[in-house]
């Protein structure tokens, strides 16, 4: 089969210096990954092979300058989605994978949904009061539900932030640790402070902790309440155990909606004890106004050895499971 070229012009030192990345990292890593070869010539990339591999590598690039002009950055796990989707014949655009955004951080950067998955969280989110997020490390579940949340509370959906975790041990024992209960469960609700940290900044964040429009608390402490007027995410809810699950669910009051996230493959749970996570998903899979979303490995957004690694695992667990 004949070789085929194609060229594609950058339209200025401007996208030329996002696309190709700081110290050309984006380019080396598109190349690496690129089914035809890529080279470039001043403004000019060029790229050369087989004419299905050129046709890939065409849109990729295409679709990679799509993110350069619409959001001023490119970064590697950007390229690694959107070929993804390419090769798996989704040549999706860039206004049909990023939402509009939500929120700014602290320091001014627009939280946006970066994958197809994340955006359809969202919208469940925005349309149901009981959503589920299910899904592996780096997808975001945590962070765009605490996004979610200070955006309900901005617009007064709601009155107050309660962000709940169970207090599983993780192979280390909590009467190891030193202080009282709260200080011993506060390193389990560490990932809900650095979002809020992240979102708000610090100084909001303690002042809304002070004046208890959020509120940071161990599952074990919902029993009895009703929550009205109140956005909940219940995290890492694996770990929570089917009579724990059901008490959580019987907590929300009116006005309020809750997000509950997990990763069902990382249960810290004794074996003896099933997860009510996995329980429920055959529960209230058909009741309306409940969503279950499940990301994966695909919308995982971290460092892109989360990816690679949570494949590594994938491929043991499926060879040891044989």
């Amino acid at each position: 089969m004949a070789e085929k070229e194609s060229r594609i012009t950058l339209s200025d030192n401007q996208q030329a210096a996002i696309f190709f990345g700081p110290g050309d990292e984006n380019f080396r890593h598109l190349r690496s990954i690129s089914p035809a070869e890529i080279c470039a010539r001043g403004a000019e990339l060029f790229i050369k092979g087989q004419e299905n591999d050129v046709k890939q590598s065409f849109d990729l690039i295409q679709n990679l300058l799509e993110v350069v002009d619409r959001e001023q950055q490119l970064n590697i796990n950007d390229i690694d989605y959107r070929y993804m989707l390419i090769k798996k014949g989704e040549k999706s655009r860039h206004q049909d994978i990023v939402s509009s955004p939500i929120l700014n951080t602290a320091r001014g950067k627009a939280i946006k949904a970066k994958t197809l998955g994340q955006k359809k969280y969202i919208k469940s989110i925005l349309k149901d009061d009981v959503v589920f997020a299910i899904g592996p490390a780096g997808t975001g579940k945590t962070y765009l539900a605490v996004v979610m949340a200070v955006r309900a509370l901005k617009h007064k959906e709601v009155e107050r932030i309660i962000l709940v975790r169970p207090a599983v041990e993780a192979g280390e024992k909590l009467g190891f640790l030193p202080g009282d209960f709260i200080e011993k469960v506060n390193p389990y609700l560490r990932p809900l402070y650095d979002g809020l940290f992240d979102i708000l900044g610090v100084e909001i964040t303690q002042r809304y902790l002070e004046k208890n429009i959020i509120e940071v608390a161990p599952l074990a402490y919902m029993r009895g309440r009703t929550l009205n007027d109140a956005f909940i995410i219940l995290d890492e809810a694996q770990n929570t155990t089917p009579q724990q699950m059901k008490m959580f669910l019987t907590r929300l009051g009116f006005g309020s909606k809750a997000v509950i996230t997990g990763d069902i493959t990382q249960v810290d749970l004794p074996k003896e004890e099933y997860s009510g996570l996995i329980e429920i998903q055959k529960i209230l899979g058909q009741v309306s106004g409940v969503s279950f979303e499940y990301l994966s490995k695909e919308d995982v957004i971290r460092h892109p050895l989360v990816q690679k690694i949570i494949n590594a695992y994938e491929t043991y667990e499926a060879l040891e499971g044989q």
